[in-house]
């Protein structure tokens, strides 16, 4: 296989198009200092994944969910972490620069962030349908 993120689960439910996967929280993570950035908590998560398909798959069956293009894994970085360290340390930056006090600035910027993130969620089918995983039975 040549799709770079990958991870092991079994079908946990099927419904018209979609099948989802629980997969269990990979050997590395265990022991990486930043596994709370990436978003995995917990042991194990519920992948929901779009196929036509769907009906092909059984709940229980062993699979692999993977991404699509490595490029999708980092737009998907850019978008979450990197572009709202810009918007924080800009808008930090500029308010700083027309003469806000450092509570104003830092307030400023913490609410920029929260912004963005708002405008991220109402924009995530847009990136639902660019971002995709493909899943795939295991042999």
């Amino acid at each position: 296989m040549s799709h770079t993120l990958q991870h092991r689960g079994k079908v946990d439910h099927i419904t018209n198009d979609k099948v989802f996967v629980r997969v269990e929280k990979q050997g590395a993570c265990a022991g990486c200092h930043a596994k709370g950035l990436c978003g995995e908590r917990g042991d194990e998560r519920i992948m929901e994944v779009t196929t036509p398909y769907a009906s092909t798959f059984e709940v229980g069956e062993s699979v692999v969910v993977a991404l699509v293009k490595r490029s999708m894994g980092w737009s998907s970085v850019a978008w979450g972490y990197m572009f709202p360290l810009v918007v924080l340390l800009g808008v930090l930056f500029g308010a700083k620069a027309l003469g806000a006090d450092d509570g104003l600035a830092a307030v400023t910027s913490i609410v920029a962030v929260a912004i963005y993130y708002v405008v991220l969620y109402a924009l995530r089918g847009m990136f639902e349908k660019r971002i995709q995983f493909t899943i795939i039975k295991e042999s």
